[in-house]
């Protein structure tokens, strides 16, 4: 037997509409006991899971990065228990398994001995940032996309407004 790093720790499988949670509880060098509770993905819910962790003494918990799902789950465990993000890539190759259940207790397998190489997780300030910066791009790429909509209707039109101006958008009534 392999003996453990994290003597209290959770593996969460996070899907759209739930969580599955395995708690994973045992002495480094003995046998693990381990509990599996669904969640469901709502803040209520959510706080369910932080409150049942910390019952259980957990320290680490860690979850795969499946698309934005983690996001709120990380956003309402972060400030009560380590929490780890683990590439799918990784924890896949070795995993096998096909249900939720199970997904949640081997990735608490693999964070009890150590086994996750975690992904790198911002502070929230920088994640604030990030999420500023990409929505104003979007937001810039979208304005762009309806000038040049309206310059094309306007040519449509036999209005050459572009000819004569460097920016039709900095026209401006009175």
């Amino acid at each position: 037997m392999i003996s453990a790093i994290n003597e209290r720790c959770a593996g969460i499988d996070v899907g759209k509409k739930s969580l599955a949670v395995c708690a994973m509880v045992g002495p480094a060098n003995g046998e693990a006991r381990h509990e599996i509770r669904t969640f469901g993905t709502t803040v209520a819910e959510l706080t369910k899971l932080q409150q049942w962790i910390g019952q259980e003494g957990c320290t680490h918990a860690v979850m795969e990065s499946t698309g934005s799902y983690w996001k709120p789950v990380f956003n309402i465990l972060e400030g009560s228990i380590q929490v780890m993000l683990a590439n799918p890539h990784e924890v896949k190759a070795r995993k096998g398994h096909n249900t939720d259940n199970k997904d949640a207790w081997w990735l608490a397998h693999l964070l009890r001995h150590a086994m996750i190489t975690p992904s790198f997780i911002p502070p929230r300030a920088q994640r604030d940032l990030r999420d500023l910066t990409r929505r104003r791009k979007k937001l810039i790429h979208t304005a762009s996309g309806e000038k040049n909509r309206v310059d094309k209707m306007l040519q449509d039109a036999n209005v050459k407004l572009s000819d004569v101006l460097s920016d039709i958008s900095a026209c401006r009534g009175s």
